[in-house]
């Protein structure tokens, strides 16, 4: 058993029984009203969040092993309306309505109360919530008025843009009283909507918020690169785009999800042409039979190390390794599409931060449509958080290749058109930023 494993056992005979919010606290441990601990992901930081259903009703998170924050469902319950605020002929039907939760202290020993909770911890709690209520498009919480830092966590969720709040106009037939009293009920705390889709968009973390936690493991601490124009001409493309900002170190770690329907963590780092584990993971790849029907790429090691100093070296070209749990297992190519030769047969043309991708499974062990789902949409997420101004992520695979197309669709995109390259068929396959974070797909 390991020591996260064992803290949790000790926390388990800490927490006091029913009741603890509003009540004091009882002289003796009543573990007795609690379950078994379940951990529900490992964040992008390496630490273990675990969930603790109590009997009565409210749920504990703890963080390697640490209580952070309660939740429990209050006796009401709220509804975001947008566009139906205001209208005339609303049905209420249409707008989703959910339980309320009520964010608070969870009742353990003074020894593991903070005096406040950290911004990062609070993200984690988020992460936690969505996590377990993914099907939601927003959560309606309250902050319990106790906790020290209520007010600096508010201004956090709505600033980062977690959390937002309801409309002016909007109550009832959206909303459902509570059953406390009229007086209370009035002066209650608005709901903060907690909000799925800017969740994904990785809200609340990066250095302007002191919140390293988040997927981008090599978040810049600047602002983004600004937009100018330049100029790229090759053999295969005459076009003007915009100047692309410098690659991250090679070697780094650039992005970390754990992807529950497999158990483990989808890993991307830059590939390093002068690390001997990358060069020999790619090589035997590429030698690889069923790699190379796809690639042809298949050489010596003296080929593969100038291949990939070429793509290295090509500003265009991000080319990265994919591991689960660390295990290396594939290989990824991301492209700007306007100066790529894909660009004249994108449907009325590529837009400037349109970017692509060229992937291969190199592990056969972590072949299958579980985890071929699970990377595909991290590399899609990792793209659209890398750049925001990118709305597009756009594939070109062989139309034949029907493996591949339909892990596509499984992913999010579309089959956009297909088209004859001198080379080869392929299909246009395309995800859009506003689908992706729109819809139920991280979980």
């Amino acid at each position: 058993m390991d020591k996260a494993a064992r803290r949790l056992q000790q926390i388990q005979h800490i927490i006091i029984g029913p009741d603890t919010h509003d009540a004091p606290a009882s002289d003796a441990p009543s573990p007795s009203f609690i379950t078994e601990w379940k951990t529900v992901l490992v964040l992008p930081d390496g630490v273990r969040a675990s969930i603790l259903a109590r009997t009565d009703g409210s749920s504990l998170i703890a963080l390697d092993a640490r209580p952070v924050l309660a939740f429990r469902t209050l006796a009401r319950t709220a509804a975001l309306p947008l566009s139906a605020v205001g209208a005339p002929d609303v049905s209420a039907n249409i707008i989703p309505v959910y339980p309320v939760l009520e964010l608070f202290f969870p009742a353990v020993d003074a020894a593991q109360r903070p005096g406040r909770i950290a911004l990062d911890d609070l993200w984690a709690v988020v992460y936690v919530l969505w996590a377990t209520m993914h099907a939601q498009e927003v959560i309606p919480i309250v902050l319990d008025p106790s906790l020290p830092n209520a007010a600096d966590l508010a201004w956090y969720l709505l600033h980062s843009g977690l959390a937002r709040l309801a409309l002016p106009g909007a109550s009832s037939p959206f909303t459902s009283p509570s059953t406390e009293t009229e007086n209370e009920n009035s002066e209650r705390a608005p709901e903060l909507f907690l909000d799925r889709a800017t969740f994904w968009q990785g809200a609340g973390t990066g250095p302007a918020w002191s919140v390293a936690r988040g997927w981008l493991r090599h978040a810049p601490d600047h602002a983004p690169f600004p937009h100018t124009q330049s100029f790229t001409r090759s053999a295969r493309v005459i076009a003007q785009h915009p100047l692309r900002p410098p690659k991250p170190p090679r070697g780094t770690l650039l992005y970390a999800r754990y992807c529950a329907p497999v158990r483990a963590v989808l890993g991307l780092h830059a590939l390093d042409p002068g690390c001997k584990d990358d060069m020999d993971a790619f090589h035997r790849w590429m030698n690889d039979e069923r790699v190379n029907s796809g690639w042809g790429e298949k050489g010596s090691w003296e080929k593969h190390v100038e291949y990939v100093r070429g793509v290295v070296d090509d500003p265009h070209v991000l080319p990265l390794i994919m591991s689960w749990d660390g295990a290396r297992m594939g290989y990824v190519e991301l492209v700007w599409i306007k100066e790529n030769h894909v660009a004249p047969y994108v449907p009325a043309g590529a837009q400037d931060y349109d970017r692509g991708l060229h992937v291969l499974v190199g592990e056969d062990r972590f072949r299958g449509q579980a985890y071929s789902q699970a990377w595909f949409r991290s590399i899609t997420h990792y793209i659209f958080l890398a750049e925001t101004r990118t709305t597009r992520v756009v594939g070109e695979p062989k139309r034949a290749n029907a493996a591949i197309v339909r892990t596509s669709v499984d992913a999010g995109m579309h089959l956009e058109t297909s088209f004859y390259f001198p080379y080869k068929h392929s299909v246009m396959t395309m995800n859009l930023r506003e689908r992706l974070f729109k819809e139920d797909v991280f979980h």
